[in-house]
């Protein structure tokens, strides 16, 4: 079964919940380390959503902007 691909804002609910927990006084060392590596991850796989998404705008907006100069002039 193919595994489903996680949204952006999916990914940014997870980390929340992270921070949460080990912003809490409830939470041993052991589990802290686990969530701060799972966070690592996360943050990782976000920011690599978001270079694509940023390359994809870069590519929309100098076609964009190449013919709304043309235009303009």
């Amino acid at each position: 079964m193919a595994k489903k691909k996680e949204s952006y804002e999916d990914l940014v609910v997870k980390l929340e919940e992270i921070i949460r927990q080990m912003e809490s006084d409830e939470i041993s060392l052991e589990n802290s380390m686990k969530s701060y590596e799972e966070g690592i991850n996360l943050c990782n796989k976000i920011y690599k959503m978001l270079n694509e998404a940023e390359g994809r705008v870069k590519i929309l907006t100098e076609s964009g902007e190449k013919n709304f100069i043309e235009a303009d002039e």
